[in-house]
C-alpha cells in the first residue's frame, strides 16, 4: 500500500511539472502594445499668397497586439487635426487579421487599401515631406473625386499572402479586398462595393515589381445645386484606376517609382457639402506618378534625398502639378528624425505657376 501510494505520489508531481511545463510554452490568450508616433512640422512657401507655418502634421496613438498567437490587431487614433471636422481627430485603423498561415491572411475591418506601394507605408518611412501626388489624389488620401479625408483607407474585407518561397523569400505576394468605397468612418450609400487588389513579383530580396487595379464607385447622397432642387436623390460615381509600380532597396538605397491612371469624374463639392454636381473642368480621365531616390551619406544614419512627382488631374500638360523636391534626413535613431526638403512646384492650374516650399520635419515615435 505504502509503495502504491508513493508511487501515486510521484506520478503526481510530474504530471504536475509537465502541466507547468506546457503553460510557459503556451500562447497568451491577448498580448497588447501601446505607442504612437507625432510628425511635427515647419514650412514656407513663396506662392502668390506667401505663407509661413508651425504645424502639428501628425499624431496619433495606437494599441496593437496578438489575440490566441494567430489573431493579429490594431487599433489607430489620429489625434492631429481640428476639432469637430471630418479631418480632425478620428479613428483611422480598426482591425483583425487571421495570420496562421503566410498564403492566406485574413483581415477585418478599418485599414489600408490595397493599391500601390506607397499608400501602406508609414508617414515618417515614406521619405518625404508628404506623400506623393499619386498617392494623394488617386489612392484614397484626398481623394479627386471630393471624398473626405482618409488617410488611404477604408473599410473592408481582405487577403493576402506570400507564395512560393525561395532562399527565405517569397516570389510572389498577392493581395485583394473588397471594400464600401465611402472612406474612413462612414457606412455605404449605395450598397456597391469596391474590388482592389495587387500582384507583385520579387525576383530578389528587395525588389518588388507589381500591378494593381481598382474597379469601384463612390456615392453621395444630396442634392443638385447648379439645378436648384429640392429632392435628394444618390448618386454614383465610376471609379476605375490602375497602378504600376517597382521598388529596389540594398545597402541602404532606395528606389521607387509608381504610375497611376484613373477613370471616373469628381464631385464639384467638397464631402460634407450635400451637393452631387459634377466638377467639368476635372473630366473623366486623370493620371500621375512619381520617382524617386534615397541615398545614404551615412548609411542607417544621413541620406539625400530626390523625387520627381507630377499630377494631371484631366490627362493633359496644360493643367499638370509637377514637383521637383531635393532634402537631406538625419537618424539620431529609429525613433528619432529629422528632415528637410526644398521643392520646386510647376502648377500650371495657377495663374503664377512657379513657387518654392520648404518644409522641416522633427519626428518621434514612443
Amino acid at each position: 500500500m505504502k509503495r502504491i501510494i508513493l508511487i501515486t505520489l510521484a506520478l503526481g508531481l510530474g504530471l504536475s511539472a509537465m502541466a507547468q511545463e506546457a503553460a510557459k510554452k503556451s500562447v497568451p490568450e491577448q498580448t497588447m502594445k501601446v505607442g504612437g508616433f507625432v510628425m511635427t512640422q515647419a514650412s514656407y512657401t513663396s506662392n502668390a499668397t506667401p505663407s509661413s507655418t508651425l504645424n502639428l502634421r501628425l499624431a496619433r496613438l495606437q494599441v496593437t497586439g496578438k489575440i490566441l498567437g494567430d489573431f493579429d490587431y490594431r487599433l489607430q487614433l489620429q489625434v492631429s487635426g481640428t476639432s469637430g471636422s471630418i479631418s480632425g481627430p478620428r479613428i483611422v485603423d480598426a482591425y483583425v487579421e487571421w495570420q496562421k498561415y503566410k498564403p492566406f491572411y485574413v483581415k477585418f475591418g478599418q485599414f489600408k487599401r490595397a493599391f500601390t506601394f506607397e499608400n501602406p507605408m508609414h508617414p515618417i518611412e515614406q521619405g518625404f515631406y508628404g506623400y506623393s501626388q499619386p498617392t494623394s489624389y488617386l489612392a484614397g488620401m484626398n481623394d479627386r473625386v471630393k471624398e473626405h479625408a482618409s488617410n488611404g483607407r477604408d473599410l473592408g474585407l481582405q487577403f493576402q499572402g506570400d507564395l512560393f518561397e525561395l532562399d527565405n523569400h517569397p516570389l510572389l505576394h498577392y493581395q485583394i479586398g473588397v471594400y464600401n468605397g465611402q472612406g474612413i468612418n462612414v457606412k455605404d450609400v449605395d450598397n456597391n462595393k469596391d474590388l482592389i487588389g495587387g500582384l507583385w513579383f520579387i525576383p530578389v530580396p528587395g525588389m518588388r515589381i507589381g500591378a494593381f487595379g481598382w474597379y469601384g464607385t463612390y456615392s453621395r447622397n444630396g442634392y443638385l445645386y447648379a439645378a436648384n432642387t429640392t429632392q435628394k436623390s444618390i448618386v454614383t460615381l465610376p471609379r476605375r484606376r490602375y497602378a504600376i509600380s517597382g521598388e529596389y532597396k540594398v545597402n541602404d538605397w532606395t528606389f521607387r517609382s509608381e504610375y497611376i491612371h484613373s477613370y471616373g469624374p469628381a464631385f464639384a463639392y467638397a464631402y460634407g457639402s450635400n451637393y452631387t454636381d459634377i466638377d467639368n473642368t476635372l473630366g473623366y480621365y486623370s493620371d500621375a506618378a512619381y520617382a524617386l531616390v534615397i541615398a545614404p551619406i551615412i548609411a542607417d544614419k544621413f541620406h539625400a534625398k530626390a523625387r520627381y512627382d507630377v499630377y494631371r488631374d484631366n490627362k493633359t500638360w496644360d493643367r499638370a502639378c509637377a514637383h521637383y523636391d531635393v532634402g537631406l534626413d538625419y537618424w539620431f535613431t529609429k525613433n528619432l528624425i529629422l528632415s528637410g526638403i526644398y521643392s520646386f512646384v510647376s502648377d500650371k492650374r495657377l495663374a503664377n505657376p512657379n513657387y518654392s516650399l520648404f518644409d522641416f520635419q522633427l519626428s518621434f515615435r514612443f
